[in-house]
């Protein structure tokens, strides 16, 4: 995202560890997971409306600096790569899963 004509650093993402200890009440194994998808959804579509945005600033000649728009559109594309590879990811370990002799 851009705050005041500057671009702001990439945060690096907190592993499910992490997660676990920053939360201070105990939470069932279901709630965590759907939370990280929950939040990769949310980012997506935070990304797309910026990027919205600033094509339609851009559009209408209220931008003054176009590359604003491509850095959006990687933005948002990022976004959409990793809501893409956390499916695939939850989908080949529930098959590794379904997998398993018992």
């Amino acid at each position: 995202m851009i705050e005041s004509g500057f671009i702001t650093p990439i945060q690096r993402m907190e592993t499910i560890g992490e997660l676990k200890k920053n939360q201070s009440v105990e939470q069932e194994g279901g709630s965590l997971f759907s939370d990280i998808f929950n939040n990769a959804v949310h980012d997506v579509k935070e990304t797309e409306a910026n990027l919205e945005q600033q094509q339609y600033l851009l559009a209408t000649g209220q931008i003054d600096d176009a590359h604003t728009v491509p850095i959006a559109a990687s933005e948002a594309q990022m976004a959409v790569d990793m809501l893409v590879q956390l499916r695939n990811k939850a989908l080949e370990s529930y098959n590794e899963l379904m997998r398993i002799n018992l």
